[in-house]
């Protein structure tokens, strides 16, 4: 892959990588790797909790990654020095899929239950008494903590999968809140937040005003602010009273398409949603970049090529439809469970791995054979929107 350019000019040319560490994921380490991993692999911005802790362990990671950029460089996986990812937070202006957690009582369980709800969990947040677990504090050592089993909270970023699978229907979701004093708290110059990106929903206009206020006085030193809303009746109206209301704004704005929210994961007809959502907001939405999410996967840059939705589609080997508008494009994905599944298996080793020797919990760095296999499974990713080459690959693939 070629150099990359900064994470704003991604976005105007059409190739914008966001990684989502999840609204309400907070494993620290899991965070700090996933981020060093993405950022190395040439990721435009990452997405994390609007959580101190959780900012400034990736905030770490961006500064490793940055000094491993020359090494990262040789094996082909750099962008221009100095052009480190942006670093995002998620708010959320009411109750929002994306800011819940899991809870429920293991005690309740019955002896015999098959836990259907560990099995399916995704992020490893559901445990029990014969699994223990020790808990990572913000300054990277392990704690003494007797963990008697259910929700690692955590870990858990509301996806809502083990609610359905529950023999007797014991598990319930907690949700919560952006508040002015957590986003003035989230947003102070030595968490290293350059952008936000605020969740909500059809008919929050009040709601949503609320929260504006909030963070108004502190947006000018933002370089990115996107507003990620779900499809419904009456969406593009509402797109355009928001509009209307924050502009006008000093940077850029993008427009995130939430199509099926946390389920990239669970297979490739989950981008369908993202992708028609995003065609919707193309053709009749407010000035401002739109960028997918929701379902998006490693089929995601594929199918957009063969829609004539990327801006590198005009290659040759491509096809674009004849009544295509060529200034309607896509400028980009954010890839969330799908991303983070994808470099579960490294973590799981960097978690049990023998690092004895050293007198806090394992970072990704301290093994460089983990580091590089993540690095690598994560530029396949990232590069299926920063090569035009490979997303003609993609394109013909699904062709055949």
């Amino acid at each position: 892959m070629s150099k990359l350019q900064g994470p704003l000019d991604s976005l105007n040319q059409g190739h914008w990588f966001k990684l989502i560490c999840g609204a309400s994921y907070q494993h620290l380490s899991a965070v700090r790797s996933l981020t060093l991993a993405y950022a190395l692999a040439g990721a435009d911005c990452i997405d994390v909790a609007a959580d101190r802790a959780v900012t400034i362990a990736a905030r770490e990671a961006l500064s490793v990654a940055a000094k491993l950029a020359p090494e990262a460089e040789r094996r082909g996986y750099g962008r221009l020095s100095g052009a480190t990812p942006l670093l995002m937070v998620s708010l959320n202006d009411g109750e929002d899929p994306h800011f819940r957690k899991a809870e429920f009582n293991p005690a309740v369980c019955p002896p015999d239950c098959p836990r259907p709800c560990e099995s399916i969990c995704p992020a490893g947040a559901i445990a029990f008494p014969s699994l223990p677990i020790s808990p990572i504090f913000p300054d990277g050592d392990k704690g003494e903590w007797s963990f008697s089993g259910g929700v690692i909270e955590d870990r858990c970023y509301g996806c809502g999968r083990c609610l359905p699978v529950c023999p007797i229907g014991h598990i319930i979701t907690r949700s919560y809140v952006s508040t002015p004093e957590a986003v003035a708290a989230t947003l102070l110059p030595d968490t290293g937040v350059e952008a936000i990106e605020i969740h909500t929903q059809i008919g929050r206009l009040a709601d949503f005003t609320r929260l504006w206020r909030a963070i108004s006085p502190l947006i000018q030193r933002l370089k990115l602010i996107a507003i990620s809303c779900p499809d419904g009746d009456g969406l593009i109206d509402y797109l355009w009273s928001l509009y209307q209301l924050i502009s006008p704004l000093p940077c850029p704005l993008i427009w995130q398409t939430d199509g099926r929210p946390m389920s990239g994961d669970i297979g490739k007809g989950t981008t369908h949603a993202t992708i028609k959502l995003g065609q919707k907001v193309l053709g009749a939405g407010p000035p401002g970049f739109v960028q997918l999410a929701g379902g998006t996967n490693n089929y995601t840059a594929s199918k957009l090529l063969a829609a004539g939705l990327l801006k590198n589609s005009g290659l040759s080997g491509s096809v674009v439809p004849e009544n295509h508008n060529s200034k309607s494009f896509i400028a980009g994905i954010a890839f969330g469970s799908y991303a983070r599944v994808l470099l579960s298996p490294i973590l799981d080793q960097l978690e049990t791995g023998d690092f004895s020797q050293l007198n806090r919990s394992p970072r990704l760095e301290d093994d460089p054979k983990l580091l590089w296999q993540a690095v690598e499974l994560a530029h396949e990713l990232v590069n299926q929107l920063k090569s035009p080459v490979c997303s003609t690959i993609y394109y013909n693939e699904i062709q055949t």
